[in-house]
Parts: structure tokens; C-alpha cells; sequence
């Protein structure tokens, strides 16, 4: 039998957000079809590993760092270290040092093939993209294999921005198991949250990082604080700034129920789902959000209108009034939010299933590897 095919993921940060939550939702699809090596760039951060399943091969190597001056002498530590697996794959602005690396040093080392995935963009990109890394990016992906973009907005970037030929361009929507939302959410599920009579709870699923805006949320609920409870999920360093605005905000029953996994255990609990960010391509907490039945009031960013049921659409705001509008008109009208659920529900089971997004990962991959049914 052919041996497991070694994969290699350098990621920006292995912190559990969106696309670390897909790279190991594919990961414990695959079992133990393949073996995985996972670098973070930013020291320390592999909250993501406790989701990973115990039957699924990985280790986290010590490497040499993503981060830095651009530098052969990194650059040809980060050549070397690659040479140890058979594909590999990079994740977000954090890893382009490492992609910069093989586009230097592929041939003439004989480097694996590597495949970028780009997610969206951190705060610093969130009012526009800098110029030196568009070229950066542009340079370093000439001899990537593949591009992977989840959202219609990041492959229009990846085409007409980075200069990418559309060959090499894979637009691939994330996926996720639609029937498990479908069952009754745990009733405990949200520890110590205590839910005030006679209000609606909305609820929001972020890492608490500047760009997801939390803030924003907070003074969009506080005019109809007196019916709606915010509950937010993550983790992250803007925790204290979001506490300290529904202060202001005179917001005393705000619950952070931190980082909780296996979402259809809880997402059914919110009456409205909330999204306020600066910046997204396409949020997988959201497609969460819809596959619970749970109507939706969310910033215009990224794909989001893209994605949400067309009755959902007037709930897109182009600022914070038109999302406090939005919050409050759902909040006046049960029957609204029942219908916006189940449209909601009906097109997420529709477009964003898991297998197919597990079926174009293990096509990519496989072709790439020259072996099409490793991951199969």
C-alpha cells in the first residue's frame, strides 16, 4: 500500500476560527488517510488543536518562523523544512513568507506543490489592501499550484487584483453537516447564562478581535436592550473593550459564554443571530446561524448577501442604525422571525452542504498530489 501522504499547514494562526475550523473539519473527515504537520505563526496560538479527533495523525514541529524581514537565510530555512512532506498548504497573509519561500526556491530544491487558501483579511486590510502586499502576493502565488477562495468577493480580488490566471483560481464554499443543525439544540448548552423574562436572545459567534466589531453589536442592542440579551461566543482580546461598551451602554445582562465547539449544540438557543464585523468573506458562522432556522441581522461584508435566504436581505446594513433598525424589527414580529428561519434553513440545506466541500478539497488535493483518490 502507498504510504499516507504528508501534509504540511502553515497557517497565519491555529487559534479555532473559521478557516481553522475547516481545516479540521477536512482533517477528521480524513482520518487517517493522510498524516498532518501543523505550524502556527503566531507562537503559542493552537486553540484549534483540542477539536482535532484522536484517530487523525497530526504533530506540531517546531519550524522556522513564518513571521519576520524578508531574508534568504529564513527563506531557506523555511525551503528545507518544506522538503520533509509531499504537499503543502498555506493559510492567509501569515503564511505568504512561506509561499514567497517556494516561489524562490521550488525548482531548484525541488519543493512540494503547494496550495494557498485565502480567507479574507485582518483588521489592517479591512478599509482596503496595501498596495506592497497586492504585489507581494501577486509575485509569491506564480508558482503556487492552486488558489483557494471561499467567497465570490475574494475570487474577483484574487482575479483582478492579484493578477491570478483563472486556472489557478479555485472558488471552493464552505460546507457544513446542514442535518445535525436541524436537531434540538442542549438546553445547558450556554453555562451560566441567565436569560431575563421577556427577552429575545441574539446571538453572535466570533473570535473578540477588532475587525468582528463587536462593539458595533453592542450599541446596535442598546436602544431595545429592554427585549433583547446579547450573548457572544469566543475568545479573544477585545473581550474587556466589549464589556466596558455595554457598560456604557447601561447593558448589565450581556453573558460571554467564551470559546464553546460543536455549535448546533447552542446556536438553536438564540432567537435572532447577529453579525457586526468590519470585514468578512464568508463567515461560517453564519451558514451555522442558517442552518439552525434562525432569521439574521448582519452588516454588509463579504458574501453575506450572497449567502442569506432572499427574504433575509432587507436585514443587511449598510451602518450601525440600519443594524439597531434591523435588531429592532425583528425583534417586533415572531412570525417574521419564523419565516426568515425557515428560508434560512431551507437555502443553507440547499448550497452549503459539507460533502460537497469535502469533495472539492479531496479533488484539489489529490490532483495536486497525483494521486486523485488518496483522500477519497
Amino acid at each position: 500500500m502507498p504510504e499516507r501522504p504528508q501534509l504540511l499547514h502553515l497557517h497565519s494562526s491555529f487559534d479555532l476560527g473559521g478557516k481553522e475550523a475547516r481545516a479540521v473539519q477536512l482533517m477528521n473527515h480524513w482520518g487517517d488517510r493522510a498524516r498532518h504537520a501543523i505550524v502556527s505563526g503566531v507562537a503559542g496560538a493552537i486553540g484549534a488543536r483540542d477539536a482535532i479527533m484522536s484517530h487523525v495523525p497530526v504533530d506540531f514541529p517546531d519550524a522556522p518562523s513564518l513571521e519576520g524581514k524578508p531574508g534568504l537565510v529564513r527563506y531557506l530555512a523555511l525551503a528545507r523544512f518544506m522538503r520533509r512532506y509531499d504537499l503543502v498548504l498555506t493559510y492567509n497573509w501569515g503564511a505568504m513568507d512561506a509561499v514567497m519561500t517556494h516561489r524562490l526556491f521550488g525548482r531548484t530544491m525541488r519543493l512540494p506543490p503547494l496550495i494557498h487558501h485565502e480567507d479574507g483579511f485582518n483588521a489592517d486590510e479591512a478599509d482596503g489592501l496595501k498596495r506592497k502586499r497586492n504585489l507581494y502576493r501577486r509575485i509569491g502565488l506564480a508558482r503556487a499550484s492552486a488558489l483557494v477562495v471561499p467567497s465570490r468577493v475574494l475570487e474577483g480580488i484574487a482575479r483582478d487584483v492579484w493578477h491570478q490566471p483563472y486556472e489557478r483560481i479555485h472558488l471552493i464554499p464552505n460546507g457544513i453537516d446542514i442535518a445535525r443543525y436541524a436537531t434540538p439544540p442542549q438546553a445547558d448548552a450556554l453555562s451560566g447564562l441567565v436569560r431575563r423574562p421577556g427577552k429575545l436572545l441574539v446571538g453572535t459567534l466570533a473570535g473578540l478581535r477588532p475587525v468582528k466589531n463587536i462593539p458595533r453589536l453592542v450599541r446596535a442592542i442598546a436602544p431595545h436592550r429592554d427585549r433583547l440579551q446579547l450573548v457572544v461566543v469566543g475568545e479573544g482580546p477585545e473581550r474587556a473593550a466589549i464589556a466596558a461598551q455595554a457598560h456604557t451602554c447601561g447593558m448589565s445582562d450581556i453573558h460571554f459564554a467564551g470559546f464553546l465547539p460543536d455549535p448546533w449544540r447552542f446556536m438553536g438557543l438564540f432567537d435572532i443571530f447577529a453579525l457586526s464585523s468590519d470585514s468578512e468573506q464568508f463567515p461560517i458562522s453564519l451558514v451555522e446561524a442558517m442552518a439552525s432556522g434562525l432569521p439574521v441581522a448582519a452588516t454588509d461584508v463579504g458574501d453575506v448577501t450572497q449567502m442569506l435566504a432572499p427574504p433575509n436581505l432587507p436585514f443587511v446594513a449598510r451602518d450601525e442604525a440600519g443594524l439597531s433598525a434591523a435588531l429592532g424589527r425583528l425583534a417586533d414580529d415572531a412570525a417574521l422571525r419564523t419565516a426568515l428561519g425557515v428560508a434560512n434553513r431551507t437555502h443553507a440545506r440547499q448550497y452549503f452542504g459539507e460533502q460537497a466541500m469535502i469533495d472539492a478539497y479531496a479533488a484539489l488535493y489529490g490532483n495536486t498530489l497525483a494521486r486523485p483518490d488518496v483522500l477519497r
